[in-house]
C-alpha cells in the first residue's frame, strides 16, 4: 500500500512507512479528527482472509485499549476501510530496541536493568489484566532518546495462535529465538512465557547476542527445548555471577521454575539494582555487604534512573509496576516500619546522575527491612504463665468427670 494521499475512513492519513513485520505494515499517520500524530498498524492480507481471527484479533485490541500504563503503547482505535483491516495507537518518536541493540550492544549492567524492568511493568501490567503478551521481542519495544520505554504488539500473536495454528507456524515463527519451550512444542502461552522472552531479552541487552543460534526454526525450537543457555558472564565478563543466576532461573526449561509474572521478575531486578548488584536470587539470604568506597558503583549517563540504590530499603516489595518508571524512587519506597532507622537525605536523582560516586555508603538497614514478603514469617509465640495455669485447669476438670460419666453410663445400662 502507498502512503501518499491514503486515507482511511476518511479520518486516519498516512504519511510515511515506520517499519513492517510478519504480521503488519506500521505507518505514521495523522488523525484528521483530533488533529493528532498517530501510528497506524495495518494487517497483511494473509491474516485477515479468516473471520475468526479478525474476530479474535478486534476482541484483543478492545482488551489492550482498556491498558494505560506508562510502559504500554496506547491503543486508540480499530477498525476496516474495505478490505484493510487496522490498528491506531499513539506515536512514540524512538528506535525499537533491536535496531538499538545492533547498534550499542552489549548495554552497561545499569541500563540493561533500567530497560528490562521498565518492560517487566509494562507486561506486568498486563498479566494482571489477564493478557499474555505471547510475543516479547526487543522488535516490539519502543525506546525513545530519554529512554523512556513502551511496549508494543499486546494481543495479535495470541490471536493468531488461538485461530490460526498453521498460520501461527508461518508468521508467529518469524522470531523464533524469543519463545519459551512450551511455545516451541507448541503449548498456549502463559505469564511465565513472557518472563522466559523478557529473560532473553535482557541476555541480549548484556551480552549483544542471543543465547541460542541456529539457520533453521526447526533447530531453534529444540535449542530452546533442551540446550542450556550460556552464562552472560562467559560472553560479558562484566556480567555480575549473581545477575547470571537471576537470568537462569528466568530462562529454566519448566515454567514452574521460573519467576511467574513479569511484576515478580521486576521487583527481583529493581531490588538487585538498589542492592547495588550484590544480591542473589530473589530471596537474599543474609544482608549484602557495605560497598568500599573506592569499588562503589557507577550509574552510567546513558539513560535515566529508574531508582536510587539506597540498602536501607531495599526489598522485593518495593516494585511497584503500574507506577512511572522514570520518577525518582521516592514513589517506590512508600511502606512504613517500626521505628525505622534515620536515613541521611538523598538528592534527588535526575538523568546522566552519577550518585553512587558521589556518595558514601548508607547505612546497613535492620534484617527486618530487607525480608522478602515470601520468606516473611512470624517468630512462635512463647507460651506465658496464664496460658499453661489455664490448660492444667482445663486437664484437672477433664480428669474429674470422667466418674461422672462413668456413672451416668451405668445408670442408663
Amino acid at each position: 500500500m502507498s502512503s501518499h494521499d491514503t486515507l482511511l475512513n476518511g479520518r486516519y492519513r498516512l504519511v510515511a512507512q515506520q517499519g513492517s513485520g510478519g504480521m503488519a505494515v506500521i505507518y505514521k499517520a495523522t488523525d484528521l479528527a483530533l488533529g493528532r500524530t498517530v501510528a497506524v498498524k495495518i494487517l497483511r492480507p494473509s491474516l485477515t482472509s479468516d473471520p475468526e481471527f479478525l474476530k479474535r484479533f478486534r476482541q484483543e485490541a478492545r482488551n489492550v485499549a482498556n491498558l494505560s500504563h506508562p510502559n504500554i503503547v496506547t491503543v486508540h482505535d480499530v477498525g476496516q476501510d474495505g478490505g484493510t483491516h487496522y490498528i491506531v495507537m499513539e506515536f512514540i518518536d524512538g528506535e525499537d530496541l533491536k535496531r538499538l541493540i545492533r547498534a550499542s550492544a552489549p548495554f552497561t549492567i545499569d541500563r540493561a536493568l533500567s530497560i528490562a524492568t521498565k518492560i517487566c511493568a509494562g507486561v506486568g501490567y498486563a498479566h494482571r489484566a489477564g493478557l499474555v503478551h505471547a510475543d516479547v521481542k526487543p522488535q516490539n519495544v519502543l525506546v525513545t532518546e530519554s529512554d523512556k520505554v513502551k511496549v508494543t504488539d499486546f494481543g495479535i500473536a495470541q490471536a493468531l495462535s488461538a485461530t490460526q495454528p498453521r498460520e501461527r507456524q508461518k508468521v508467529v515463527w518469524g522470531s523464533p529465538h524469543y519463545f519459551s519451550p512450551e511455545q516451541a512444542q507448541g503449548e498456549p502461552p502463559t505469564p511465565a512465557s513472557d518472563v522466559y522472552a523478557i529473560g532473553i531479552v535482557l541476555f541480549e541487552l548484556l551480552t549483544g547476542r542471543l543465547p541460542f543460534v541456529g539457520t533453521e526454526q526447526q533447530e531453534l525450537a529444540l535449542a530452546h527445548i533442551h540446550e542450556t543457555p550460556p552464562a552472560a558472564s562467559d560472553l560479558n565478563p562484566n556480567v555480575p555471577v549473581h545477575l547470571d543466576r537471576i537470568l537462569q532461573k528466568v530462562l529454566s526449561k519448566e515454567p514452574a521454575s521460573r519467576y511467574r509474572t513479569a511484576d515478580q521478575l521486576g521487583r527481583i531486578l529493581v531490588s538487585y539494582r538498589r542492592q547495588g548488584y550484590t544480591t542473589t536470587d530473589h530471596v537474599p539470604e543474609v544482608a549484602p555487604e557495605e560497598p568500599q568506597p573506592d569499588t562503589a558503583a557507577t550509574i552510567p549517563p546513558s539513560g535515566p534512573v529508574y531508582a536510587q540504590p539506597q540498602p536501607a530499603q531495599a526489598s522485593p516489595n518495593a516494585y511497584i509496576p503500574n507506577s512511572h518508571p522514570d520518577v525518582g524512587p521516592n514513589v517506590h519506597t512508600n511502606r512504613s516500619y517500626n521505628n525505622p532507622p534515620t536515613v541521611p537525605a538523598a538528592p534527588p536523582v535526575t538523568a546522566g546522575s552519577q550518585y553512587y560516586s558521589q556518595q558514601p555508603p548508607l547505612p546497613r538497614a535492620p534484617e527486618a527491612m530487607i525480608q522478602s514478603r515470601y520468606r516473611a514469617t512470624e517468630p512462635p509465640q512463647q507460651l506465658d504463665l496464664v496460658t499453661v495455669v489455664l490448660a492444667f485447669m482445663a486437664f484437672i476438670a477433664l480428669v474429674l468427670l470422667i466418674p461422672l460419666w462413668i456413672a451416668v453410663y451405668q445408670a442408663w445400662a
